[in-house]
């Protein structure tokens, strides 16, 4: 009985080099599987950005650097003219009506589940915020057709005009419903999500230590908030912002349900518009002809370079408020 236990002695130098080489061969597998799937990344990109530019050539040697500036869209032979003027505008001020809605209200929603509610009440509410990120884009385009359109037309459009007439974009109300304001609206309810569980996770990361310490040093909670989590989180919040424009910029099936499709830049935000990303999934199909085609293509060079800038842009101002957290 005894003889058939065997007693576990250390172990041989062989075995220990067997296992050397097999920790060597895992390391190796997983930087060649990592590596391959950034590598797969950068050509996915490479590619897609090669098609665009390979799509958009025909426009781009027809009209220049001058189709950024030129606000006429004639599909129809002869009198074939494009330009994306028009559609930068709608981008830039749907975009810049969803930023400026989302990023407080994401904020303040992110703080509110990190930092001021019960964990009862933050189980409930936090996957109801998650859950509009998972809202087709096409059912928020309806809701907007059918609900909030007609809402807009008949009660706030008016009282905006009635209070902010006097500025440009708070102009004379349309009858549909429609156009830019209803637009940044929609896109609004689709960054909100992104910006608030994002930073909800960035504040919840920030050490209890310090915020411990702090409201033992006799600050308040604003003070906390302000002089600890921010400053440590501001370089991700930024990054979730950045985010967000991201997902705004390139919505295209909400905006072309709500938007109206005009073809002209008008000062008020009640007026029709349209983006880049709605026009290429508005026209795409029908397109008429070579040059109309090629120009739907230019739009998606277009956004594809906004889109590199905003990218970038996120990183340059996160490394410098990770700076700014250094140095302090």
């Amino acid at each position: 009985m005894i003889g058939s236990i065997r007693l576990a002695g250390p172990r041989t130098a062989g075995s220990r080099s067997r296992g050397r080489s097999a920790d060597r061969i895992g390391d190796a597998v997983m930087y060649g599987l990592c590596l391959l799937a950034a590598l797969l990344a950068v050509a996915a990109i490479v590619a897609i950005a090669y098609q665009m530019i390979h799509g958009a050539s025909a426009s781009i040697s027809h009209f220049g650097l001058g189709f950024l500036g030129h606000a006429t869209w004639r599909p129809n032979p002869p009198f074939e003219s494009f330009g994306a003027a028009t559609f930068l505008y709608g981008t830039a001020i749907t975009s810049a009506i969803a930023m400026l809605l989302s990023v407080p209200l994401g904020i303040s929603i992110a703080v509110y589940l990190a930092m001021v509610a019960p964990r009862r009440v933050r189980g409930v509410i936090g996957p109801l915020v998650e859950m509009l990120a998972a809202i087709p884009s096409v059912i928020l385009g309806f809701w907007g057709i059918i609900v909030l359109a007609p809402f807009l037309q008949a009660h706030l459009e008016p009282f905006l005009h009635s209070v902010l007439g006097f500025l440009p974009f708070f102009g004379p109300t349309p009858t549909t419903g429609t156009g830019l304001f209803i637009a940044g609206l929609i896109l609004t309810i689709m960054v909100v999500p992104i910006i608030a569980s994002i930073s909800r996770d960035i504040f919840l990361s920030v050490p209890r230590e310090l915020q411990e310490g702090a409201t033992a040093l006799g600050a308040t909670r604003w003070e906390v908030l302000r002089g600890v989590v921010l400053p440590i989180s501001a370089s991700g919040v930024a990054a979730a912002s950045f985010l967000g424009l991201g997902r705004a910029l390139g919505e295209a099936i909400a905006v072309t349900q709500v938007i109206g499709a005009g073809n002209a830049i008008h000062g008020s935000w009640f007026q029709t518009g349209d983006t880049l990303a709605s026009r290429i999934a508005d026209q795409f199909a029908g397109a008429t002809s070579k040059l109309d085609i090629s120009s739907l293509f230019y739009l998606g060079v277009i956004l594809l370079a906004i889109e590199l800038v905003a990218n970038i842009s996120a990183q340059l101002i996160s490394r410098g408020f990770e700076r700014r957290v250094a140095a302090r």
